[in-house]
């Protein structure tokens, strides 16, 4: 099956000077837990709800005032919309990720995958073994 027919499609995404306190309410509108970052047209990172917790609410950092930029995910591990939802699982499995933004072939985000879009998309057995690869605990 390709990535395409599993993913969420329309992702919103923050520039890279959208204030940490509206990338908190596009993942409440959007029932998310992760926004893509870019910055001049190229994706450069991700905010994540563990982001904001940590590097802003543990620290006391204003929301407001702070950025996606300055606390993002950098090194983003992404899927293009040719692959198929075995490589994409794959990908996860390795890397040890629960999220991954979609590219099309012009290098655009056009939608994300994740391990919900996946459970709904392949068999109970594959996405399991997926949830428990992912889910590991830190040493």
């Amino acid at each position: 099956m390709e990535i395409v027919a599993a993913m969420h499609e329309r992702a919103d995404w923050a520039s890279a000077d959208t204030p940490v306190s509206e990338v908190a309410k596009m993942m409440q509108m959007n029932d998310v837990g992760a926004i893509p970052v870019a910055k001049d047209d190229k994706l450069i990172g991700m905010v994540t709800d563990r982001d904001i917790a940590l590097r802003v609410v543990a620290k006391r950092r204003d929301p407001t005032k702070t950025t996606a930029e300055a606390i993002m995910t950098t090194g983003i591990v992404y899927c293009r919309t040719t692959e198929s939802v075995e490589d994409a699982i794959h990908l996860m499995d390795q890397k040890k990720i629960r999220r991954l933004p979609v590219i099309d072939d012009d290098k655009r985000l056009v939608g994300m995958l994740s391990l919900g879009d996946i459970s709904h998309a392949v068999s109970r057995e594959l996405s399991g073994e997926l949830l428990h690869a992912v889910a590991d605990h830190h040493p």
